[in-house]
């Protein structure tokens, strides 16, 4: 990667007092080509595959930077996702707070992940994703129609991709677009690593009130979506509270945009700066397109702040004892560019093999909705190179504002021409 700008800043969050400890403050301050891991990451990986670091409570939980590592903590049963246990190491303040008053199965453990997951398996099977392919291309075909019609520069961020995967979650779920504006301010807010536990609150309190209306609303007048479903399977049958429904809901309304969209706008962010990687997903085959998404997966990582676990047990990872009780942190973005599973790591390269990345996670955990993401990195991606084959920067790479202060990697806007 040739293209470099300023170190990026410190994260945002706040930081504990205990600064007596050697361990380094994680997440870490990214270095100055925005789309690689923070070099302490990098360094961490080849020096230090396990080690402490300290995050913003004090506590100094594990970090673990390599693949294989990576893939057997996320795997291990003796391993809790339970974010209500001691020792979790929680991303913020903010997430803590939200994560207290309202669990999401992704902070679950089995049996009770697995119940609550097994209701939403079958909206997200590959042959149903499938199925909304032309839909999909429909709304990336009118979002571009409107983006070319209208005034140059645009953001692209706000022009396609934040409404693509914003117009398709609220389709799945059955939540009116039209409140869109609402529902993007308080995401903001949810995945912001400086939010306080009582902005956290706020605007989680915001979000399940009008989801748990909506799903109220569609226990009377039920469509053809998740929500509705919910609401008559579970809600009216009393197997769910229609709280318990908007928390399910919030989850797939919040991860289903905000992913999808920093993926858009950074993944052409980077192919921008890589014209021949660029060139040849818009002139590559369908089977070169849905390979290239798994290497923008594999190469910009977005969840750039862990996954976040706890031990249930004392247990050994790479020669490391680790005590029941301490906090354990999979770095997926470094893991990700292990030269021992991807020669040549920090190199974009469209045509590797890298499906087996772990961008989405790995075990019990790995990501629902990946088989809707993709397809929307692929239509996206294909059709709006293929559209606008002159399109480009239209600032300076370093006056683009990335999102060091997000949970989700990303820019916040994204100044483009043609």
């Amino acid at each position: 990667m040739s293209e470099t700008l300023p170190d990026a800043p410190e994260s945002a969050a706040p930081q504990s007092d205990a600064s007596e400890s050697d361990s380094p403050v994680y997440p870490m301050a990214r270095g100055r080509c925005p789309f690689d891991p923070a070099p302490e990451l990098s360094r961490r990986l080849r020096e230090e595959p396990v080690s402490r670091v300290q995050i913003w409570d004090g506590s100094e939980p594990w970090l673990f930077t390599r693949y294989d590592d990576v893939r057997a903590v996320l795997a291990d049963p003796r391993v809790s996702s339970d974010s209500q246990k001691d020792g979790y190491p929680q991303q913020s303040p903010g997430i803590k707070a939200r994560r207290t008053r309202a669990r999401s199965f992704i902070s679950m453990d089995d049996p009770d992940h697995a119940a609550q997951r097994r209701l939403l398996t079958g909206d997200f099977m590959v042959k149903k994703v499938e199925r909304l392919r032309p839909r999909i291309q429909k709304i990336v075909d009118d979002l571009i129609d409107e983006m070319l019609a209208g005034p140059k520069p645009a953001d692209l961020v706000q022009a396609f991709a934040l409404p693509v995967p914003s117009l398709v979650i609220c389709e799945l779920l059955g939540v009116p677009y039209a409140d869109r504006a609402f529902f993007h301010r308080v995401s903001k807010v949810l995945v912001a690593k400086d939010a306080t536990p009582e902005q956290s609150l706020t605007a989680l309190e915001e979000l399940l009130g009008y989801l748990g209306e909506l799903v109220e609303k569609k226990l009377t007048d039920p469509g053809d979506d998740v929500l509705s479903r919910l609401a008559v399977e579970q809600v009216a049958t009393g197997g769910m509270t229609a709280d318990e429904v908007a928390s399910m809901g919030q989850l797939l309304l919040v991860a289903g945009h905000e992913t999808t969209a920093n993926m858009i706008a950074l993944g052409t962010t980077a192919l921008l700066q890589n014209p021949d990687q660029l060139a040849a997903v818009r002139d590559g085959d369908d089977k070169l397109v849905a390979n290239a998404v798994e290497e923008l997966l594999r190469y910009l990582t977005i969840v750039h702040t862990g996954r976040r676990r706890v031990a249930l047990e004392d247990l050994e990872v790479a020669g490391q004892h680790i005590r029941k009780g301490e906090g354990m942190i999979a770095a997926g973005e470094v893991a990700n560019r292990d030269e021992s599973r991807f020669p040549e790591p920090d190199k974009l390269d469209v045509t590797r093999k890298a499906r087996h990345h772990v961008a989405f996670g790995y075990g019990v955990h790995q990501c629902l909705g990946q088989p809707l993401a993709r397809v929307e990195l692929q239509v996206a991606y294909r059709t709006l190179y293929r559209r606008i084959p002159t399109l480009r920067l239209a600032v300076p790479l370093d006056e683009v504002k990335f999102k060091h202060d997000m949970v989700v990697y990303g820019v916040h806007e994204l100044p483009v021409t043609w």
